[in-house]
């Protein structure tokens, strides 16, 4: 266990910490841009004058995505669902509109797939503050576990991880079960684990599932986007370890 203070707060008695992905331990802001960029333009191709509507569902105005939009907070699954709605609307039956949603991101994917996303800065230097002071730690994050374990092998960061959790089927953010699940898979107790994320629903997600604490990331000094949060931070060096607690 281990006393970790952000700012002003401290959490007592920590066993885990638990990251979101996408906008916390990654700078992917471009790569979701470019992805719903793509994804638009191949299904505008095949239904002419869908495209910009598209963009707007997935929260992407010219060079800029919503931190809060779909494409940056949703789930793999809901982006497709979400999509295909804009699709049927043209008149094509439910499922031919997801076999287009599936098959226009898939492609967008595979066209971005050489070119990953930086980490923020911090993240290497943090999980070895963390791991040498005992905490579990994992990844939860909205993306598959695919696309969570493809990130944690192009970093080189599994020798930090105890946990690479994605959301392929099911229920999604913010449902606490997501939570409860990974503090199981940790072997640990919700009361003794942080979640750290940069999205209203990480905030949501550890305190229905009755987190020790929420941290907010925004690294822009957007604080809207992480309201809920028992404490917001600019950087990853803001977690500290200032106290580790060892039991014979």
């Amino acid at each position: 266990m281990a006393t970790i203070k952000c700012r002003d707060i401290t959490f007592s008695h920590i066993q885990a910490i638990l990251f979101d992905k996408n906008g916390t331990l990654e700078d992917s802001e471009t790569y979701l841009r470019s992805l719903g960029q793509k994804a638009a333009r191949i299904i505008d191709a095949q239904i002419p004058g869908i495209g910009e509507p598209l963009l707007m569902s997935f929260g992407i105005n010219g060079d800029k995505l919503d931190p809060a939009g779909l494409m940056a907070v949703a789930s793999r699954k809901e982006t497709e669902v979400a999509a295909a709605a804009y699709i049927a609307e043209t008149g094509r039956t439910w499922f031919e509109s997801l076999q287009i949603s599936r098959q226009a991101l898939a492609e967008a994917d595979q066209y971005l797939s050489n070119s990953p996303s930086p980490l923020f800065p911090g993240v290497l230097d943090m999980f070895r503050t963390l791991s040498s002071a005992g905490i579990k730690l994992g990844i939860l994050s909205a993306a598959t576990t695919k696309d969570v374990q493809q990130f944690v092998m192009s970093h080189e960061l599994r020798d930090y991880l105890q946990l690479e959790m994605g959301v392929d089927e099911g229920p999604s953010k913010p449902d606490a079960i997501l939570f409860f699940q990974a503090c199981q898979a940790l072997g640990v107790q919700p009361g003794a684990t942080l979640m750290v994320g940069d999205s209203v629903g990480d905030m949501q997600m550890a305190k229905d599932g009755k987190a020790a604490g929420a941290i907010g990331i925004t690294w822009n000094n957007n604080y809207a986007h992480v309201q809920g949060a028992d404490v917001i931070i600019n950087q990853l060096n803001e977690i500290q370890v200032i106290e580790e607690t060892l039991y014979l």
